[in-house]
């Protein structure tokens, strides 16, 4: 009986999450749209870092609760999933092209970002001292990437990725407020499902962290993703990964262990986040070098992320 309610906490959670990060995101881009921003910040900083932010509550709600295992094997299990699956199921519906050389700079910000918290994954802990640092280098870049994008001078309005028209800045507000009222909700609901599953079927918390939480706190970049590649949109749904991954590392497990220090994991040193760089760094080579992803390399995307889930409880 515990296993229905913790699976019921679980899936009520994965649908308060989704909802509550469509709402940010259609609310938080219709407001970016009256002031005129363009396409790679609103994918980059808005739409990017707005569906992440399932990734930010469930992670503050797991590392306050005593499970430290799902705060990090979320950040990284998204990482992943982010490269593999929505870059994978966006280009099978239509070839991203990566015409924005913005783009290919912050790829270089996310290996190197991965590449960081690998190295505080092996001291064993992200004290907060080390959690501010992953924050101010995030204000650092915010502030570098706002001055490169007030330079450009073909900037453009943007076409939002999940509505044809804006709405106004009322109906916006309201929907950012009440996506985040979701996200609070969902983020502990789901943090109280995973760790009761993990308890009840004896699957440890950082394999729950790592594929049923990642996953679930993937849907609202994965949703913005169908709907910009269906659209045409390849500068949103590559901004919209990478963006989350460095909001994932720098912002999420930043804010997270200055509230909670953050005790990792063994396998997190040695086995994932190993995987996490070679996924960043494989998108950006393969970008740099042919700056297209096909739909012949998005199924293979796919299939390799589906691989990585299948072998979880054997690592």
């Amino acid at each position: 009986m515990d296993l229905v309610w913790d699976v019921s906490f679980l899936l009520s959670g994965l649908v308060l999450l989704f909802f509550g990060g469509e709402g940010l995101v259609r609310g938080a881009t219709s407001i970016a749209t009256q002031f005129g921003l363009s396409k790679l910040i609103v994918g980059l900083l808005i739409v990017g870092f707005g569906t992440s932010a399932p990734e930010l509550l469930v992670s503050i709600q797991a590392a306050l609760a005593g499970a430290p295992d799902i705060a990090i094997g979320n950040v990284v299990g998204s990482n992943i999933a982010n490269v593999l699956l929505i870059i994978g199921a966006a280009a099978i519906i239509a070839p991203l092209a990566n015409t924005d050389p913005s783009i290919r700079r912050d790829l270089v910000v996310m290996v190197v970002s991965s590449v960081l918290i690998w190295g505080l994954f092996r001291l064993g802990a992200i004290d907060r001292f080390a959690g501010f640092g992953l924050f101010a280098a995030l204000c650092v870049y915010l502030g570098i990437s706002y001055r490169v994008e007030a330079k450009r001078k073909n900037s453009a309005p943007v076409e939002l990725p999940g509505a044809d028209t804006p709405m106004a800045i009322g109906p916006a507000a309201l929907f950012v407020i009440a996506g985040i009222a979701m996200l609070v909700l969902g983020a502990r609901f789901m943090v109280d499902g995973a760790t009761g599953i993990a308890r009840d079927l004896g699957i440890s918390e950082a394999v729950i962290g790592l594929t049923i939480v990642a996953i679930g706190t993937s849907l609202p970049e994965l949703a913005t993703a169908i709907v910009a590649s269906r659209k045409n949109e390849a500068e949103v749904v590559l901004a919209n990964v990478v963006g989350s991954n460095i909001f994932n590392i720098l912002c999420i497990l930043g804010v997270t262990a200055m509230i909670s220090p953050i005790a990792v994991a063994g396998r997190f040193a040695s086995v994932d986040g190993p995987i996490m760089i070679f996924v960043a760094v494989a998108a950006a080579a393969y970008l740099f070098w042919f700056r297209s992803i096909g739909r012949g390399v998005g199924v293979g995307l796919v299939a390799v992320y589906a691989a990585y889930i299948a072998i979880q409880n054997a690592v």
